[in-house]
């Protein structure tokens, strides 16, 4: 269920994208004409015949033809309609006061509906042209059944009929049918269609000049009827137009009359009104076509912002990561060494399986500390294990459930010192964390500082996806943000703060979910310089399952839009609030909302382009993506000194692992924007992450 809301809008999104592509015959395209083969199962009364060919019921057996009155032309126009030539070509007939018979295409039936509607208004006869123009026969009877009710949806929905003429595409006289094309025929009669060939071929479409084309429509003989093959679309049409009324008023001077072909044939009107259930789905085709063929500019705007924010990530992430590597290597940055004793805060709800490790990880740390475990209010006897340990340099509170913010805070009160490092009761330090993690305190600019968080259980393939997140997508971001001045979260796996910043602002609040980026956001607007420090190492238990990656990241991404949404007020502040709010805010919000949330048109885009469009290319295009992803991994874990091994499962990561990201994401917009509450889940632990892993 909580897949439902997410997926059912990016499905939405790719229909409306496959809409789009039916209506410019993207989908489905086959551009395939068959050639001409023997005609030996074609009845020779057919070949020799009129170009109307009756298929239909008892004759499917044994189909006739029918042939054009004397002294009658039937103007027929192919490949319709065309935004730009059918109402010109429609303007003319009016005013000659000339019915023609139409031959459209469902797809630009489904673009252009208000052309059909025109057509039938004005008295001219509609054909069906199948949906995407291929050739019939190298399609299956499933597929020859789609295109021809497809277009008849179609043309429902635009003027509210349907038609039981038919033209076949590539088609021309009847007497070029084969044994390939004459069982299409048959099937096409079995359906109700009466299938129209010709009797002149202006061949229009090849533009040979207004004097050929008007040539090319003459019968051969004086009083001759005949059908007359002319093109509305599929390029530019200005010899038709000029040549159609020029062959108009030769033709009525030599005594011809023009119908259609039902006219032609003292037939009722193959154009036939429809209703009900028929009537209201063409329409709603014809509605949602239309949203798609109006929404694509917008999807492919949306497109290159994501486009356009990615690759500015990267090209920031490119020039001040090395920088800040840079400034990371002189040990003199901060100047003179911080020496004096810290409080290390371990808030702890239920954490029986890693508790031990926390505490065995700081007893072996190389920096004076006092530890503080805050129980709060746990049921599984993790405060009895504290108690156990009896560390001489460990104390413990003990308080009723109130929420991570609430023990953090009673633990801030309870600190000895002036210098609060705080981290979670599933982490391990490395001996050296919390010294290199307070050194940039002897700027007294400086209220808070982040560590690099990393993933210790990272041996399983989800471990060592979100190992590949955090080395790129959280650690070589702040490397960015550091340079920049506006890191907007310190990781609560591993942070320290100045009492002095924490008690300013008022401490830590549980107004959002995500109570890290808040006070981090909160420190910032104070005035406080943050920074990241590379060498502080924390090795944290990852998810080890799918469903509590979600819950976690579901979490995090509600909260930060929560801690965002409360400091939005920065952006019209002045001082440091109104430096974050008008750099950092909109940053964030771009590079950490903006652009996740619109990655999956990325995605939407790739799959109809391998589904439906040109899947070489789709398929090379996506390859480059992770080319340039790789190459800015390999970098993020060289500057983290990790081996790149991990990197192996990257294409695989970006399949699966980032998708199931952007819905995490879009679930939590969806939950924000609607007004929903999320509640705050534990996650279960194992405590496999016992030490820092040896390659550290």
């Amino acid at each position: 269920m909580r897949f439902f809301m997410p997926l059912s809008l990016l499905a939405c999104l790719l229909a409306l994208i496959v809409l789009r592509g039916l209506a410019t015959n993207e989908v489905f395209h086959d551009a395939r004409v068959a050639e001409s083969v023997d005609k030996t199962t074609v009845p020779q009364d057919l070949l020799k015949g009129g170009p109307i060919i009756d298929a239909r019921g008892d004759k499917n057996e044994h189909p006739v033809n029918y042939r054009i009155p004397d002294r009658t032309v039937v103007l027929s126009f192919d490949d319709g309609p065309s935004e730009e030539w059918t109402p010109k070509i429609l303007e003319l007939l009016e005013e000659r006061k000339v019915h023609a018979s139409f031959f459209v295409t469902g797809s630009m039936t489904a673009r252009n509906p208000e052309l059909i509607r025109k057509i039938v208004e004005d008295g001219h006869e509609l054909g069906v042209h199948t949906f995407t123009h291929p050739d019939l026969v190298y399609q299956s009877h499933a597929r020859v059944s789609w295109e021809l009710a497809q277009t008849q949806l179609a043309l429902a929905g635009a003027a509210g009929v349907h038609s039981s003429l038919f033209r076949p595409p590539y088609s021309s006289y009847s007497s070029a049918l084969d044994d390939l094309n004459y069982p299409v025929i048959k099937y096409v009669g079995a359906r109700g269609y009466l299938t129209a060939f010709i009797d002149k071929d202006t061949d229009d479409w090849k533009r040979p000049g207004v004097e050929a084309i008007v040539k090319a429509a003459m019968p051969d003989k004086p009083g001759e009827g005949e059908m007359i093959l002319l093109h509305d679309a599929g390029g530019d049409r200005s010899q038709t137009l000029t040549a159609l009324g020029q062959m108009i008023d030769k033709l009525q001077g030599e005594g011809y009359r023009f119908a259609t072909i039902s006219e032609a044939l003292g037939a009722s009107s193959a154009t036939t009104p429809v209703h009900g259930f028929q009537l209201w789905a063409g329409k709603g085709y014809i509605w949602a076509t239309q949203l798609a063929v109006h929404t694509l500019p917008v999807l492919i705007a949306l497109l290159a912002v994501v486009g356009f924010l990615n690759f500015g990530r990267f090209a920031l992430m490119l020039v001040l990561a090395p920088i800040h590597a840079r400034r990371a290597r002189r040990r003199d940055t901060w100047g003179e060494p911080v020496t004096r004793p810290v409080t290390v805060l371990v808030p702890a709800y239920n954490e029986r399986e890693c508790i031990a490790n926390t505490l065995n990880s700081l007893a072996a740390s190389d920096y004076p500390i006092e530890v503080i475990v805050i129980d709060d209010g746990s049921t599984d006897g993790t405060a009895d294990i504290v108690e156990e340990m009896d560390l001489p340099f460990v104390r413990l509170i003990r308080k009723v459930n109130g929420g991570k913010p609430s023990a953090l805070n009673a633990g801030v009160a309870a600190a000895s010192h002036d210098i609060i490092v705080m981290m979670d009761g599933d982490t391990v330090f490395e001996p050296s964390t919390v010294r290199e993690l307070v050194q940039p305190f002897g700027d007294p600019g400086i209220g808070a500082v982040s560590g690099n968080a990393k993933v210790g259980n990272r041996d399983s393939l989800i471990g060592a996806w979100q190992h590949i997140e955090y080395v790129l997508g959280h650690n070589l971001d702040r490397r960015m943000y550091d340079m920049l001045g506006i890191i907007p979260t310190i990781p609560g796996a591993v942070g320290a703060f100045r009492k002095e910043a924490l008690e300013r602002v008022g401490g830590m609040s549980d107004d959002t979910l995500a109570e890290d980026t808040d006070i981090t956001i909160a420190v910032l607007c104070e005035g406080w310089r943050i920074v990241y420090t590379e060498y502080a190492r924390a090795w944290t238990e990852a998810p080890a399952s799918l469903q509590q990656l979600w819950s976690q990241r579901y979490r995090w991404s509600y909260g930060s839009m929560q801690a965002m949404w409360k400091h939005r007020r920065a952006l019209t502040s002045r001082g440091p609030a109104g430096r974050f709010g008008r750099l950092g805010l909109p940053l964030v919000v771009l590079f950490g909302v903006v652009a996740p949330l619109l990655a999956p048109l990325v995605d939407i885009f790739l799959l109809y382009g391998v589904l439906f469009a040109d899947a070489p290319v789709t398929l090379a295009s996506w390859g480059g993506f992770i080319l340039i992803q790789a190459v800015l991994s390999w970098y993020a874990f060289r500057l983290d000194r990790e081996k790149p091994l991990h990197l192996i499962s990257l294409p695989i990561q970006q399949v699966v692992y980032r998708q199931l990201m952007y819905i995490v994401l879009l679930q939590s917009a969806i939950t924000a924007v609607t007004g929903g509450r999320l509640r705050w889940q534990k996650l279960r632990r194992t405590g496999e992450v016992a030490t820092a892993p040896v390659e550290a």
